[in-house]
This record gives C-alpha cells, sequence and structure tokens, in this order.
C-alpha cells in the first residue's frame, strides 16, 4: 500500500469510508421503511378485529361473520386455553398453528405465523364473552409486504454501486484537482534540483507554482514560490560571489607567488629583498582584508554577526574615523571638513561603528579627484542620528545605483570610467548598519559626487554619565585635529562650516 500514490490511498480511503457511510444509511433506511410496513400491517388487522370484538361482545349468539367468505382474512376464535370455538372456513381448509398464547396485562398480541401457502400476519385479542375468557385471532397475508421489501432491495442494491461509482469519479477529479499544485512541487523542485546542479544552466529563472486558492495549498504554493526565488537568487549570488572573490584573490595571489619566486631564483642584496618583502607583506594585507570581509559578511548572512550593545559616543568615534583617514588624503591633497554636533550618544559596537565609518572615508576618498573636499556631518534628525559623507567624486549612475551594495559589484561612471569598484566595502558597511537596526541612504549624481547618510535609532531617555575630557582635545593639543564647527540642537544639511584635517 506504502507503494501506491497518494492520489490511490486518497481516493481509496474516501470511497471506503462513502462507502460504509451508505451501508450503513441504507440498512437504517430499509430498517426503518420494513418496520413501518409491518405496524401499517397490524393497524389494518386491528381495524378488522376490534369491531368483531365488539360485535361479539355486544351479540353473543351473532357469528355470521365466520361464513363469511374473505380471501385475504382469517379468522378463528377460540378459548383460554386455545381450543377453537369458531373458525372462518379458509381456517378450517387451511389451519394455522396460533402458538402460545401469552398475553400481558391483556394487551393484544401479534405475530408472524407460517400459513399453508404463504406467510401470515396475525393480531391475537383476549376479550371476555359471556363471563368466559376467550381469543379472536385474525390474520392477513404479508405478500404485499414483502413485494414492496423486495422492490425496495433490489432498488437499493442498485443505488449502493452507483453511489460508489459516483463518489469514485467525485473522489478522483477532486482529489485530482486538490493534489494538482503538489504534482507541480515536485516538477519545480525537480527542475530547480537540476538548475542548482549545473552551473551552466541556460534557464535560471525561479520556477514558479500557478495557484488562486486560499486555502492550505494555495498558500504551501504560495510559499515555494517565495522560496524556489530566494533560491534562485542566493545561487545566482553565490555563483557571482565565487567568481569575482577567485577573481579578486587571484592578483594578489599571483603576486605572491611571482615575487616568491623572483625572491628564491636569485641572489639578492637586502635592500632588494627588504623591497619584495614589503611588497609580500602588503599583498598579504589585502589577502587579510578581503578574507576577514568574506568571514564578517558571511556571519552577517548566517545572522550570526555579534554586535555589542553598549552607549556609544558616537562624535568620538567618528573623530577617531577621520584622523585615521587623514593620511589617505593628504597623500591626494583632499580635505576632510568636519560639521560633528557635541555628546551624540547611541547604542551599539563601538569597533563596528568605526569600521563603517572608515569605509565611507575611504571610498569618498578613493573617488574624489585631488584637491576636492570630503564633508563629514553627524546630528540628531526625527529621533534617530545622521551620519553623513559628502564627497565630489564622479558619482554613480542611476542604472548602477540600485547594485552598489552588492558584493563585488562594478559600477562604471559615463565616460568609462570605474566609479565604485568590485569590493565588499559597502556590502560590509550595509551588513554593520543593519545589524545596528539602522539604513543607509544615497543622494548621487554623475560628475557632482555622492552623499552617503547612515542613519541609526536614538536610544530612548538615558542618563549620560558626566562627559569626560574627550580625546578630540588632547587631539587639538596635540595639533592633529583642528577646531571645527559644532551645532546642537538639529541637523545641518547644507555646507560644512568647519576647517580642514590636514
Amino acid at each position: 500500500m506504502n507503494r501506491r500514490s497518494l492520489r490511490f490511498r486518497m481516493m481509496l480511503l474516501f470511497c471506503l469510508v462513502v462507502g460504509a457511510f451508505l451501508v450503513c444509511t441504507y440498512a437504517i433506511v430499509y430498517s426503518i421503511f420494513s418496520r413501518e410496513l409491518r405496524l401499517q400491517l397490524d393497524r389494518r388487522l386491528n381495524e378488522v378485529a376490534v369491531p368483531m370484538m365488539e360485535d361479539l361482545a355486544t351479540n353473543p349468539p351473532d357469528e355470521d361473520f365466520f361464513a363469511l367468505q374473505l380471501p385475504d382474512e382469517y379468522l378463528e376464535l377460540m378459548d383460554a386455553s386455545g381450543a377453537p370455538l369458531n373458525m372462518s372456513r379458509n381456517w378450517r381448509e387451511h389451519p394455522i398453528d396460533v402458538g402460545p398464547l401469552n398475553f400481558v396485562d391483556g394487551k393484544p398480541v401479534f405475530r408472524t405465523v407460517r400459513g399453508a401457502h404463504r406467510p401470515l400476519r396475525m393480531e391475537l385479542i383476549p376479550f371476555v364473552l359471556v363471563h368466559r375468557h376467550v381469543v379472536l385471532a385474525v390474520a392477513g397475508p404479508t405478500g404485499d409486504v414483502e413485494a414492496v421489501l423486495s422492490n425496495f432491495r433490489r432498488m437499493l442494491f442498485i443505488l449502493l454501486p452507483v453511489s460508489l461509482l459516483l463518489m469514485g469519479g467525485i473522489s478522483a477529479w477532486y482529489v485530482g484537482r486538490s493534489l494538482s499544485p503538489i504534482t507541480d512541487l515536485t516538477q519545480h523542485a525537480a527542475r530547480l534540483a537540476q538548475m542548482v546542479s549545473d552551473p551552466h544552466h541556460p534557464d535560471m529563472q525561479a520556477p514558479r507554482l500557478a495557484t488562486s486558492s486560499e486555502d492550505e495549498l494555495g498558500r504551501l504554493a504560495t510559499t515555494f514560490n517565495e522560496l524556489f526565488a530566494r533560491v534562485i537568487a542566493v545561487v545566482q549570488q553565490l555563483r557571482q560571489f565565487v567568481s569575482d572573490a577567485s577573481h579578486e584573490l587571484r592578483t594578489p595571489l599571483a603576486v605572491l607567488r611571482g615575487e616568491t619566486e623572483l625572491l628564491l631564483s636569485e641572489h639578492r642584496d637586502p635592500e632588494e629583498c627588504r623591497r619584495t618583502v614589503e611588497i609580500l607583506h602588503g599583498e598579504l594585507r589585502h589577502l587579510s582584508h578581503i578574507v576577514e570581509a568574506l568571514f564578517t559578511l558571511s556571519m552577517a548572512d548566517a545572522g550570526q554577526l555579534q554586535i555589542a550593545s553598549a552607549p556609544v559616543y558616537l562624535n568620538e568615534v567618528l573623530e577617531e574615523a577621520c584622523e585615521i583617514a587623514v593620511p589617505l588624503g593628504r597623500a591626494k591633497r583632499i580635505c576632510i571638513e568636519q560639521d560633528l554636533e557635541q555628546e551624540v550618544v547611541s547604542r551599539g559596537d563601538e569597533s563596528f561603528l568605526r569600521e563603517l565609518f572608515l569605509i565611507f572615508l575611504e571610498n569618498a576618498v578613493k573617488y574624489s579627484p585631488p584637491d576636492t573636499r570630503i564633508k563629514v556631518g553627524l546630528g540628531r534628525l526625527n529621533g534617530s542620528v545622521r551620519v553623513r559623507f559628502e564627497d565630489q567624486g564622479a558619482g554613480i549612475s542611476p542604472e548602477h545605483l540600485p547594485h552598489i551594495f552588492e558584493r563585488f559589484y562594478r559600477a562604471q561612471g559615463s565616460s568609462g570610467v570605474e566609479t565604485r569598484s568590485g569590493g565588499l566595502g559597502l556590502a560590509i558597511a550595509q551588513a554593520i548598519v543593519h545589524a545596528h537596526g539602522g539604513t543607509i541612504e544615497c543622494q548621487t549624481a554623475p560628475g557632482r559626487g555622492s552623499v552617503f547618510t547612515v542613519i541609526l535609532p536614538l536610544p530612548l531617555e538615558q542618563v549620560l554619565p558626566a562627559v569626560p575630557p574627550s580625546h578630540a582635545t588632547s587631539r587639538l593639543e596635540s595639533g592633529k585635529i583642528t577646531p571645527r564647527v559644532r551645532q546642537r540642537g538639529g541637523f545641518h544639511l547644507g555646507t560644512s562650516a568647519g576647517s580642514c584635517l590636514d
């Protein structure tokens, strides 16, 4: 049975249940109908016997009705012991075994007896005739009742198989229609498995189950449609990710291999060895950065990115990130201007937030032309913290803007110059911001630069400790950071009034 299809088993179970229900229903109907017919026959016998009994009780000598020729009615008058006193002619010609005379509280008794040629239904009525206990027996044939019951049984025997065949057809249609989403699901799942297992499959469109119902199978089909779409998207992203990651890793690995082979091929002086080791060290750092980025993204994808939740002074973290980015900007004569609000507190992980700010600062420096400015702003607006990074780079074309947070996505500017490299920085930034419950907005125009705004939730009422002497003070004293304009109470979205970091 387990090898049979689910459709066959559901049809069989449905037919068995409906068949058993129909058999029980027909049996009950037949029983009620048979009982009603026999009750009607008993009432007809009683309607014949009662007037005779009353006539005998009123006129004892008058027994003329025993001489009547009634073909379907048998009459006999007997004493309490069962001895016959008088009987009709048909009873005399065909004696009937009355059986024992057992009465309860003097009530009439009905029974079915065997006549000479056919079964008879009999009524025995005890009464008193001239101070003498007698019994009047009236019997009639049951042929009409049996004929009606026979026809009724024949009709039921025809209806039962017809009903079962009809139920089987209905169940086959309904079960097949109900299970069609599962059949389609099996076919689409097999197709999806083939697409996933074949890296060169020509059609990577997600299979879709057609459903218009709102029942359990309809909701199952809708859920699997979403699952298929996500699986295809993940597979495509994974294939692209592996392809781009291998491309990114191929270059530093080739450099490392070439430099080490060159270093081992011939004797070199210490200065050349030192330069080669510096190249190796730089490529190893690049490899380490890629591996750490991949690890961070994999943890974020698995929902296991460990983010601390502690009060963080964002103004201080942003100042530290700007200080780290100063040497990068100095190499291209890029000025970093700050417009930071004092004592902006949020909850999060300080190290991840510092990395987040450095990603936007490094990207701004990387894609800004020399002798330009990068504006960094920090403030509160509408119950949230906003960190703003504005550069004067080439900008991003509208067709590339939706994809800039994808891993290893490369965007080309209108002039063919690469405006955003295929790295992992923005993907990591998005993962960090989402882990902190925030969002990232980007406003850009080709040739006019880009503005990235990080929006983080602002904690509710917090009792802040007294602000200790900030790191900015020591930096100001050491000359590393020049004074900057701070604005309280809101976030200034215009041109920064601060001075450059140099």
